[in-house]
């Protein structure tokens, strides 16, 4: 796993061989960093990063200034993988939760300024997820999700839809908070 830019730019670290996540592409992670950048300023962020797995998003948005990333990871693989590597940045900043992200959305009670997901493509419950994070209070008011998925799926008719963006098979649906309470 590469960081690609920031305060970690360029730091380097091997991803264990029985990792059950399918990592972001360095090229799709990139070019949304690239989109990222154009529409929001990362320091002072807080974020979200759903269904973690190697962390690498959520290392890169603390690489960017984020001043706090939470991330959800269900595998032991994966979350002891992203303790490890918060441990050697000394990234005080990052707050791993290991747990079932679908217990962890209803039962938060932070709100963030972007929110990301990469739930596994074969997920039973792949197509709710944007529906449960937006209808609840977990993204601020003019806070911004996104999900990356497979062509196909298609969440251009829901509420809060913003753009999507395609680099090779993979995607992201960005939305933006559509409610404009926070609690």
């Amino acid at each position: 796993m590469r960081i690609i830019s920031g305060k970690y730019g360029k730091r380097r670290f091997d991803v264990p061989s029985n990792i059950k996540a399918r990592p972001t592409t360095d090229f799709a992670r990139e070019n949304l960093f690239n989109v990222l950048n154009n529409l929001i300023d990362f320091s002072g962020m807080t974020a979200l990063d759903l269904f973690a797995g190697t962390g690498a998003i959520s290392f890169e948005l603390l690489s960017r200034e984020c001043t706090k990333v939470v991330c959800v990871e269900n595998y032991p693989v994966q979350y002891n993988f992203i303790r490890k590597v918060m441990q050697q940045l000394h990234a005080d900043n990052l707050v791993p939760i290991k747990g079932d992200v679908f217990k962890f959305i209803p039962a938060c009670k932070e709100n963030f300024d972007l929110i990301f997901a990469d739930p596994p493509y074969d997920l039973p419950k792949f197509g709710t997820i944007p529906e449960l994070v937006l209808n609840s209070e977990l993204l601020k008011p003019e806070g911004i999700f996104i999900i990356e998925h497979s062509k196909s799926y298609d969440f251009s008719t829901l509420p809060g839809f913003d753009q999507k963006r395609t680099y090779g098979s993979v995607n992201f649906s960005f939305f933006r908070n559509i409610h404009k309470t926070v609690k």
